[in-house]
């Protein structure tokens, strides 16, 4: 969306042309993968607007999500939730069903949010974009950038520092050791650069 606007009125049209002839959404990112697997799932607020700018509020949108995806048999083995986007590191059967409860978590929360902050019409959430983990390699790079998005984004000096993260369970179950051994062996440094040729 943000790069849309960046784009010269031709660059638009083509663009729109491309994504019709191959069945995409006009707008909005494509669900191009279906299969078993574990994703990595981003979410963001419309315009990256920091609607989940206290503790409370994330803690919500995360305990939402969990309550949505268990009985779907939907695993969640990182998160990350942020004033204005989240991530989210899921194996399911069924990308349909991680979409729905998706759907019904952002739904119950702009509802809440709108309500609290009195501004109904309001958009609060803007889609979600899918990325179909590859390799090993693939899932603990994943989980190292989760960890560190707080960082990447300014909030934080050291991953640990932001709440709303499950870096802690892993510091928990796993140790510091584990994580810091994760992060030598898997940097996040070209995050996804060559992912498609990973396999």
């Amino acid at each position: 969306m943000y790069r849309y606007r960046k784009l010269t009125t031709r660059q638009r049209a083509d663009l729109v042309r491309f994504r019709g002839r191959h069945g995409f959404p006009l707008h909005s990112p494509p669900h191009l993968e279906d299969a078993a697997g574990w994703y990595l799932i981003t979410a963001a607020t419309f315009e990256h607007r920091p609607y989940l700018a206290d503790d409370a509020d994330r803690a919500e949108i995360l305990r939402q999500l969990f309550e949505e995806f268990e009985p779907q048999g939907i695993e969640c083995a990182g998160w990350v939730v942020l004033p204005n986007h989240y991530h989210v590191l899921v194996h399911t059967v069924d990308l349909a069903k991680a979409a729905s409860a998706l759907g019904r978590v952002h739904g119950r929360t702009a509802r809440a949010l709108n309500g609290r902050d009195k501004t109904p019409a309001r958009k609060v959430w803007y889609r979600y974009s899918d990325r179909l983990i590859r390799s090993e390699r693939h899932y603990f790079t994943t989980l190292n950038y989760i960890h560190h998005n707080p960082v990447k984004h300014g909030y934080v000096e050291q991953p640990r520092q932001w709440p709303c993260s499950s870096v802690h369970w892993y510091e928990e179950e796993l140790g510091r050791e584990w994580l810091r051994d994760c992060w030598v062996q898997y940097p996040i440094r070209d995050y996804g650069k060559g992912w498609d040729d990973a396999r």
